[in-house]
């Protein structure tokens, strides 16, 4: 069996963290196992599931804590742990690859970068992230990537070839969202949204998620559609601030705020419209998730074009007003089939079970087993 180390900031429910589960799920765990570097203390949403899959979870000093501290701690789990030969690294930009490089000073063999977003997260990140630009190729011997955009962004200005770029497409275990009335009548009825029109989203409250905008729009679905929902499903920094909006809108009684669920399948089946405005994104799994769930899904054109495997994706410019949004959500109001999409979604090469397979191959050949 061989282990390989994931690193990423925390295991919490999010696009990232839900796509390395999914994978971790299905492995054959006699020949590849998981393992996790995380900065941060604080448990997250998958760690119990992790240690019982029997993966192991090691913190590092965060680089904003002390980067001095960061580094030592690096070196010396390397220098402690030569077992480790695969590093799997998950990142939005270059601005932090400081795991791989210490991986490769202590001789670890493969070292992979994994490009899952379209920008960095602030400006000091993007100058970090044109810097390590010039040495990643150097860095890294594996270049992953979650779509064509995504991949540009991180390797575009890099002296890594794009043919060099290996496509990990964010799967699912489709079965699980397929729709299903039972679920979907129990779950309205748990969260009081029987005879409901229930718009959704699911993603952490952070600013490329624009849930500002979220609001907006659901406030103009509102004001025409006085039995609509709107269910916002995460955690993140901003929760609370769009909380306080929702509050000054008046709009508390129809806003439904769930702080995170490893049942997701189950919310996406009790809604009726996807709401998905997003700044930016590298793919956007929960996307994935809700073509197989058959929801409409009303998107930004930021998001990678990659997305639409079935005809329910719409997408929707930034640029266009909230009302505009809205009345692509309310074209749904009187209800529609929720269809069957699974052929639709393995055909797109989204089955877990496919995606599973080829990186644990990917995996076993690194080392030769």
């Amino acid at each position: 069996m061989i282990r390989v180390l994931h690193v990423l900031g925390k295991m919490n429910m999010a696009g990232i963290e839900t796509f390395i589960m999914n994978i971790y799920r299905n492995l054959d765990r006699n020949k590849v196992q998981f393992d996790f570097f995380v900065h941060s203390k604080t448990p997250g949403d998958y760690d119990d599931e992790i240690k019982a899959l029997g993966g192991y979870i090691f913190y590092i000093t965060p680089r904003g804590k002390s980067l001095r501290q960061n580094k030592k701690d690096l070196d010396d789990f390397f220098k402690n742990n030569p077992e480790y030969q695969i590093v799997h690294q998950h990142v939005s930009s270059l601005s932090y690859i400081k795991p791989l490089q210490m991986a490769k000073k202590n001789g670890v063999k493969t070292r992979i970068i994994h490009a899952h977003s379209t920008r960095a997260e602030n400006k000091m990140h993007h100058i970090l992230h044109k810097i390590n630009s010039i040495s990643i190729h150097k860095t890294a011997t594996h270049y992953f990537t979650c779509s064509d955009i995504a991949g540009k962004w991180l390797y575009g200005k890099s002296q890594v070839p794009m043919n060099k770029v290996m496509h990990i497409n964010n799967a699912i275990d489709i079965s699980k969202f397929v729709f299903n009335n039972n679920i979907r009548q129990k779950v309205r009825q748990e969260y009081q949204l029987t005879n409901k029109f229930v718009i959704g989203h699911v993603g952490r409250f952070d600013s490329a998620k624009n849930h500002d905008f979220v609001v907006d729009i659901f406030h103009e679905v509102h004001k025409k559609n006085k039995n609509s929902i709107l269910m916002l499903v995460g955690k993140g920094n901003l929760r609370n601030m769009i909380m306080q909006k929702v509050e000054g809108l008046g709009l508390s009684n129809s806003v439904r705020f769930i702080e995170g669920s490893l049942e997701v399948y189950s919310l996406m089946q009790a809604m009726d419209v996807f709401l998905f405005p997003s700044i930016f994104e590298g793919l956007g799994i929960v996307l994935v998730e809700a073509q197989a769930a058959g929801l409409k899904c009303i998107v930004s054109n930021n998001v990678p074009t990659k997305i639409k495997m079935t005809q329910n994706i719409e997408f929707v410019a930034l640029e266009d007003s909230a009302k505009f949004w809205a009345d692509q959500v309310l074209k749904y109001d009187n209800g529609y089939t929720r269809e069957n999409m699974t052929q639709c979604i393995k055909d797109a090469g989204f089955d877990i079970y496919q995606e599973c397979r080829n990186l644990q191959d990917f995996y076993l050949n690194q080392l030769g087993n």
